[in-house]
Parts: structure tokens; C-alpha cells; sequence
């Protein structure tokens, strides 16, 4: 019996539906998506302090007294509008956040962030995500400077910190051997001191300050130490700092996941914001 036209076109069809999806199947895991981008490479622009320490330190545990150290929070755009009266009346009295990276990128939430904290009561700053394989240390200095990252003696305006840690988007150290590394690090502070009289804060992890800079010990006498160690404890200092100014201790608190403790009490927080 002829099998009717329409039941050929059927198979067919279908046979070329099976082979499309058996094609799809067989493509390599790291195929390009839109943008040109792995799947397991985030958006340039979308790094945040502390992105890469739960991979690389892991979590182990909490501190637990904070009788002479003082509550804050960072945020960048993955928090979007905060509801800074809800950190404030939790005990919250500091934050900082995120206005650039490299000099492609400048939050779109920093003036609810920046001024928002501010305008609770709280003591701000804001910090610069580093991309030393993109453009100069002084280039993103300048960046951060003109968009949100200046200090102003007011009492109220924490330094800019310089966000230098895991590569987001590639290898761990952006490609610098740890001499690169530490020129180019010196090359953003010295230009942010320049710009604003004030010198900038490195925030870091050991872990990745012992790989990627060869653990220098050059930057401690000027530049006030803000450390990532998500643990009961700061643990070891990169080398040359005996103290840390703060301390990022968890990426999974209340209302805003990354809390942070300042060394000290909130008179502490204040004068260092004025510079003394």
C-alpha cells in the first residue's frame, strides 16, 4: 500500500529534528553564549567585594564578640535599592559602596547606595572592583575619583578602597607576575593619594595577596588593611600588617548579605572618616 505524502513529510521532518538535537547534544560545555561569553564567565561589570572567597577560603564559622568593633556592610548593584533603615535599626553604623570597576563600569544603584547610607546616619564610602589586565592602576584611580570614589573631610566620608582580589573573569592574577602586580597596585594608590589627598584602603584576602603579589610587605605602612576571611577569626595578615581597619567576616547576613566589622568602636569609625 503507498504510504500518503503527508506521512513522509512527517518522518523526514522528524528524522531532521533528531539530528538538529543529537548535533546540540554533541557541542562542547564551553560553547559560547550571547556576548561571547562562557556560561561560567560573569558579565564584565558584575564583580563584587568578596566575589571570590567562598571558592577560594571557603567559610568556617563566625566571629563571635564585637564589644570594640562596629557593624557594616558593603553593596554593589546585586543588592539594588537597599532598605538602609532596616540595617541601620539592626545596629548597622558603616558601609561601603561599590561605584566602578576597571573603567568600563559605574554601578547604576550608587547614588541610592552612596547617599542613602548617608542619609540614615551611617558613615560611607565606596570602593573600585580592580581589573589590572584591562587599563593602569592611575587610568582606574582616576575613573573611580571622577565617578563617586572621592573622600571628602566631612567626618562622614570613608576613603576609597581598592577592591584587589580573584580574577571574576580569568586567571586568578589577571595575567601579572607578582612584581606587575605590586607596580600596579602602587600605581592606583599613588594616584588616588594624588587626587584626594587621602590614602585609599586595599581590601584583600590572604590567600590571594600570598599568590599575586608574592605576599609584599611595601604597601602596610601607608594603607589601612581591609581583610576577607569568612571565619570565626581574621586568621593570617598579608605580610607587613600586624592589624586589619576592617574586616569582611560573611557574604550571608541579615538584609544584606556581606557584613563587614570596623577594628574598633564607632568614635573609631568617625575620626578615621576624618582622616586622623
Amino acid at each position: 500500500m503507498p504510504v500518503h505524502r503527508s506521512r513522509l513529510v512527517r518522518i523526514r521532518a522528524l528524522g531532521t529534528a533528531g539530528a538538529v538535537l543529537l548535533t546540540l547534544l554533541t557541542l562542547p560545555q564551553t560553547s559560547a553564549v550571547a556576548g561571547g561569553s562562557s556560561p561560567s564567565v560573569p558579565p564584565r561589570g558584575s564583580a563584587h567585594m568578596g566575589m571570590g572567597v567562598l571558592a577560594h577560603d571557603g567559610q568556617a564559622g563566625l566571629p563571635t564578640s564585637r564589644s570594640t568593633q562596629t557593624e557594616g556592610v558593603d553593596v554593589s548593584s546585586h543588592q539594588g535599592n537597599v532598605a538602609w533603615p532596616t540595617l541601620w535599626n539592626s545596629g548597622v553604623r558603616w558601609a561601603y559602596a561599590k561605584a566602578t570597576e576597571g573603567t568600563y563600569y559605574t554601578n547604576p544603584y550608587h547614588a541610592q547606595q552612596y547617599n542613602g547610607s548617608y542619609d540614615v546616619g551611617m558613615i560611607r564610602g565606596a570602593y573600585h572592583f580592580a581589573t589590572p589586565d584591562t587599563t593602569s592602576g592611575a587610568a582606574q584611580a582616576d575613573y573611580f575619583v571622577d565617578r563617586g570614589g572621592a573622600w571628602s573631610a566631612d567626618g562622614r566620608t570613608l576613603p576609597g578602597v581598592l577592591d584587589i582580589e580573584w580574577n571574576p573573569y580569568g586567571d586568578d592574577c589577571y595575567g601579572k607576575s607578582a612584581s606587575s602586580m605590586v607596580s600596579w597596585i602602587r600605581d592606583f594608590l599613588d594616584r588616588y593619594r594624588a587626587r584626594t589627598g587621602r590614602d585609599a584602603v586595599i581590601y584583600t584576602a590572604t590567600s590571594w595577596w600570598k599568590q599575586c603579589t608574592g605576599n609584599y610587605a611595601g604597601f602596610a605602612s601607608t594603607t589601612p588593611l581591609w581583610i576577607a576571611r569568612y571565619a570565626s577569626t581574621v586568621g593570617e595578615l598579608p605580610a607587613g600588617w600586624s592589624t586589619y581597619t576592617m574586616w569582611q567576616y560573611t557574604s550571608t547576613g541579615p538584609t544584606v548579605g556581606d557584613h563587614d566589622r570596623f577594628n574598633g568602636t564607632v568614635d573609631r569609625v568617625r575620626s578615621f572618616a576624618a582622616g586622623s
